[in-house]
């Protein structure tokens, strides 16, 4: 198990990466719109072929 002084850093450090990931990700946003331009239609064709061979698993089962 942990110790308490484990759990507290634990914490601090999620909470303190949060803030910096966060910091960091809106002082890109201009470069992200910019580059990743319809980068969301990879995630979507991605989450559905993966749904599609949970689709292929089910019913071939």
């Amino acid at each position: 198990m942990f110790s308490k002084g484990q759990i507290i850093f634990g914490i601090i450090f999620f909470i303190v990466f949060s803030i910096i990931i966060g910091f960091m990700y809106r002082k890109d946003l201009k470069l992200h719109r910019k580059f990743y331009k319809g980068s969301i239609w990879m995630l979507l064709a991605f989450i559905g072929f993966i749904l599609f061979i949970v689709a292929i698993k089910f019913f071939l089962k």
